[in-house]
């Protein structure tokens, strides 16, 4: 059976989500359709953006992806559909897949884009303010359901790409930045562990200072300032149970030095 994933700005509050899958489902009957996130902060396409290349690489080859963060719906930007690697993605063409466009890349994978313009895989009657059900959600259900890709519109070569802030070398370490914050308040960073494996660290973030990368949240009492390596391998700086953005009153963007202290 064919896999689709929901990735939304949306909330639950609404039957905006809701009427997306009973698009999929009236295409589509046999799809089993996963939600990523319905939590993206509103409009925020970067956030967006990090959370599907964290949780994309773990569904089967074939998965469609439907991403709608879509601040730019009703303008002239065009709807996008693309294969990164061996997984489908359908959403804006607004950077929303740059992170994993790079990550193919850097791979040697393959990607190939097409813009949206085959109406008669959309429903018939296109809204200027809901684009993902009305458009993305039934593009995305004939994708699963056996359209080739090239026939949902036509190839190109210049999908949008949003800027993505690499790590600066400073001396005797890295000038980093805050990539996302989730629901427990730890802080994600850009800054990959490999960079900085086997180095003794001191990191310093909104005037506080932690010494050297801990392993695991329980070996510190709780109320505790940490840096740890997260699930996806960067570094994260956290409070054990409790929040390191409300603690450091810390936001997506801002920047931490991450030293070698045994540099000489």
């Amino acid at each position: 059976m064919p896999v689709i994933t929901l990735t939304t700005d949306f909330g639950d509050k609404d039957g905006f989500v809701g009427a997306m899958k009973g698009v999929i489902w009236g295409i589509c009957p046999e799809a089993r359709i996963a939600e990523i996130s319905h939590q993206v902060s509103p409009q925020n396409v970067l956030e967006a953006a990090i959370v599907l290349q964290r949780a994309a690489p773990y569904f089967p080859p074939g998965t469609v992806h439907i991403a709608v963060v879509d601040p730019g719906v009703g303008t002239q930007r065009r709807a996008l559909a693309a294969r990164i690697g061996a997984q489908y993605f359908i959403g804006p063409d607004n950077g929303l897949f740059t992170p994993l466009i790079a990550d193919a890349r850097d791979a040697g994978l393959e990607t190939i884009f097409v813009s949206l313009e085959q109406p008669r895989y959309w429903l018939p009657r296109v809204s200027r303010t809901f684009h993902g059900r009305d458009i993305f959600a039934p593009s995305g259900a004939h994708l699963a359901a056996g359209v080739r890709l090239e026939e949902l519109g036509r190839l190109i070569t210049d999908p949008v790409l949003l800027p993505l802030v690499q790590p600066e070398k400073i001396t005797g370490g890295y000038r980093a930045r805050i990539s996302a914050i989730d629901t427990f308040g730890n802080l994600a960073t850009n800054l990959a562990w490999s960079r900085v494996a086997g180095k003794a660290l001191l990191i310093s973030l909104k005037g506080r200072l932690i010494h050297g990368v801990s392993s695991a949240y329980g070996q510190h009492p709780s109320g505790e300032l940490i840096a740890l390596v997260d699930s996806e391998d960067f570094i994260e700086v956290a409070v054990v149970n409790g929040s390191a953005a409300a603690l450091l009153g810390a936001q997506v963007g801002d920047t931490l030095e991450v030293l070698f202290t045994d540099a000489e």
